[in-house]
């Protein structure tokens, strides 16, 4: 038998195709499932491996829903040399029903799952039963899809935050789905939230679902409202999903002037309040600018979810895992604006639309219908 893959390749020339190969399905070995896979979503972290930095404008639809190109700037070509003529295999996350197992993994067969496994928007998915996450009965594939990159990168910053002794978060492109479940979270611990977004609409959907402190980085005041909200809840750590632009200096240079407000005394090398933001996402491609007003104690830095993982140990990470399993349809729950087929992943107008990144606008790919 043979299974649907969606992949992507960059040639040295600067021509990026996507298409949907068959590779034949394995047998499990020992410790291993093999999974059906029902569901997987588009992520901005999935972007950056399926079209990278290729032009959108350019594509190309070879044959529909089974091959597409487009070109990579050439001023962008050696941003992408490592994986030259590599046909690499897409998709982070996703769930499906395990329909066979090895040995030792039987106990699995039947069963739900979500995993972070590499290689999802495929038909079938072979992986170490150590790598999935079993969802609790009644649970189905749709709902489980985003069950790890999501959830856990949002509990990840919660457990940032107290790990360096942060009291406080700011979080920005707040309206995103990684957004609400951080304010759900953040509510839940009684954690100060500071969130930034860029439409009143935004403002409006956060406050509904409680969020107190939420600047519009698009208003004339958001310097001010930022200020204030920073002297509110004395936050002090922030997570960037933007990368481009100058919102990180805008947080560090708000979080020095509110730290400057219940300063004893004038120092020329700033206050002695370290300040720190970790640009985890790259929704604006331009280059991060710095405008150093912020004195000499401020961090600036990247932050993924694996190295995070790494740090917190598998009896804390197993912790985790189960509480987004045992919240997936109220804390951690997401919402798809559309779902596609592998091929239909592939139609022209389906691909201009997911990467635009907009919020509200999620796709799942279903790849077995």
């Amino acid at each position: 038998m043979k299974s649907k893959q969606l992949k992507s390749k960059i040639s040295a020339e600067g021509l990026l195709t996507i298409s949907i190969d068959e590779e034949e399905i394995p047998e499990p070995k020992d410790g291993e499932v093999l999974i059906k896979v029902q569901a997987t979503p588009i992520n901005p972290s999935d972007l950056g491996l399926l079209v990278g930095p290729a032009d959108i404008t350019s594509i190309n639809e070879i044959e529909k829903g089974k091959k597409v190109e487009m070109r990579v700037p050439e001023n962008l070509i050696r941003s992408v040399s490592a994986r030259f003529d590599q046909n690499l295999p897409v998709g982070n996350e996703g769930a499906g029903l395990v329909e066979s197992a090895g040995k030792g993994a039987e106990d699995l067969i039947g069963k739900t799952v979500g995993l972070a496994g590499g290689a999802m928007y495929s038909e079938y998915r072979c992986v170490s039963a150590n790598n999935c996450l079993v969802m609790n009965e009644g649970t189905t594939a749709e709902q489980a899809a985003s069950c790890f990159v999501n959830p856990l990168t949002a509990l990840g910053m919660v457990e940032t935050m107290k790990m360096e002794n942060h009291k406080g978060l700011v979080h920005t492109a707040a309206a995103s789905n990684l957004g609400q479940m951080l304010i759900k979270i953040c509510l839940s611990e009684n954690v100060p939230l500071v969130n930034i977004v860029r439409k009143d609409e935004h403002v409006e959907l956060l406050r509904s679902l409680g969020a107190e402190h939420v600047c519009n980085s698009s208003s004339d005041s958001f310097m001010e409202d930022l200020v204030k909200s920073l002297i509110e809840t004395g936050a002090t750590l922030g997570f960037d999903a933007t990368g481009g632009g100058k919102l990180a200096s805008q947080i560090l240079t708000a979080m020095e002037i509110a730290a400057n407000k219940s300063a004893t005394e004038y120092s020329r090398y700033g206050s002695d309040q370290f300040k720190q933001v970790y640009i985890y996402g790259g929704l604006d491609r331009n280059p991060t600018t710095l405008t150093r007003s912020f004195g000499f104690s401020w961090g600036l830095g990247g932050w993924l979810l694996t190295p995070f993982i790494g740090k917190i140990g598998m009896e804390r990470f197993g912790e985790l895992r189960q509480k987004v399993a045992d919240e997936i349809d109220t804390t951690f729950q997401s919402k798809y604006s559309k779902i596609v087929s592998l091929e239909e992943a592939l139609y022209k107008e389906n691909i201009q639309a997911y990467t635009k990144q907009a919020t509200g606008d999620k796709y799942l790919i279903k790849p077995d219908s």
